[in-house]
């Protein structure tokens, strides 16, 4: 049960940085707490923990305009913040997670606002029928985040820009165009400020929960640490270091998201297992890469090994029928 909530917001807009402070907040959240982390980034795609940078973002374009690509703990797809953009995180130990009481924080911020929002899908928040918020979440040793955008005056031609989704996730949103599908909350309330947003935020947060925030320091965090969670954002092992040359690679679309296998082997034995993958259970890519590592090259004994990893019963079938399409 939550018995008191924290509010901490930064005006440092370094994406590295700002995923190595929400990693802090997660480690050190105290028992019977919520925190509300807020934070903005420029111009940076973001990309999930199990995805491969090349294919979801176009890296030379974005550095050779300033930009930041940074890889977050959490699960899902690539997304693009700028200044027009605030981003929220909700983090609490694993027993006092409650995603429909943190995203009706959001929905009474834009109550209050005059803005009606609706849930969809696995994971988005709409207004007026448009997304403008996606949410992923991240669970390790017993404390849960859940985070996302708050699109409020983006730079739509940006997103076109810089990601590039692939065609059968563009095909699978049975639409042509990603900006088609997504809305600037300033759309629906031209004054609306950043700083308005981020204080609606705030005010919705202690009406949900019906306390009084106690606002954390900066000085009073481990910057040390957080400065070496900081390092690791910005290294190349972290951000693209996970691309592997293969012998055997597939991939599919599945309802529960888009998945990517590669699999180096030699003598007849998967020496390495890579898994690129946008759903938004983040441990399904390192328990699937676990399991098939070791494995001999045969169908009956790769699906045993799928089939065996502790994963769901409809993505353990899709797997199982994605390699016996393949020539194994």
């Amino acid at each position: 049960m939550i018995r008191a909530i924290q509010l901490y917001r930064t005006d440092c807009t370094d994406p590295h940085r700002n995923l190595a402070v929400e990693q802090y907040l997660l480690e050190t959240v105290p028992e019977h707490t919520c925190t509300l982390y807020l934070w903005q980034n420029r111009r940076t795609v973001v990309i999930g923990r199990n995805q491969n940078p090349w294919k979801e973002c176009r890296t030379t374009q974005l550095e050779a305009d300033g930009g930041f690509l940074s890889r977050r703990l959490s699960g899902g797809g690539a997304v693009f913040h700028d200044l027009g953009n605030l981003n929220f995180t909700f983090l609490v130990r694993k027993e006092d997670y409650d995603l429909d009481r943190q995203l009706s924080v959001i929905a009474e911020a834009g109550r209050a606002l005059g803005i009606s929002v609706e849930r969809s899908g696995r994971n988005d928040l709409l207004a007026d029928g448009r997304k403008f918020s996606g949410n992923a979440f991240y669970e390790h040793n017993g404390r849960s985040y859940h985070h996302g955008t708050i699109m409020v005056d983006v730079d739509g031609s940006a997103l076109s820009r810089y990601l590039s989704p692939s065609k059968a996730k563009l095909e699978s949103k049975g639409v042509a165009s990603v900006r088609s599908r997504v809305v600037n909350l300033k759309e629906l309330k031209p004054d609306l400020t950043i700083p308005e947003m981020a204080r609606q935020m705030e005010a919705a947060f202690e009406r949900v929960y019906g306390l009084t925030a106690t606002r954390l320091r900066e000085e009073n965090f481990d910057l040390a640490y957080i400065d070496r969670l900081t390092e690791k954002n910005r290294s190349w092992e972290w951000l693209y270091g996970r691309d592997m040359k293969c012998t055997l690679q597939c991939g599919a679309r599945f309802a529960w998201g888009e998945i990517e296998l590669r699999l180096l082997t030699g003598e007849g034995v998967v020496r390495e297992a890579a898994v690129y993958t946008d759903a938004m259970d983040w441990s399904l890519a390192p328990a699937l890469e676990k399991a098939l590592t070791g494995c001999r090259l045969r169908l009956d004994e790769l699906q045993a090994r799928v089939r065996a990893a502790g994963l769901p019963p409809q993505t353990v079938e899709d797997l199982c029928g994605l390699l016996e399409q393949q020539d194994i």
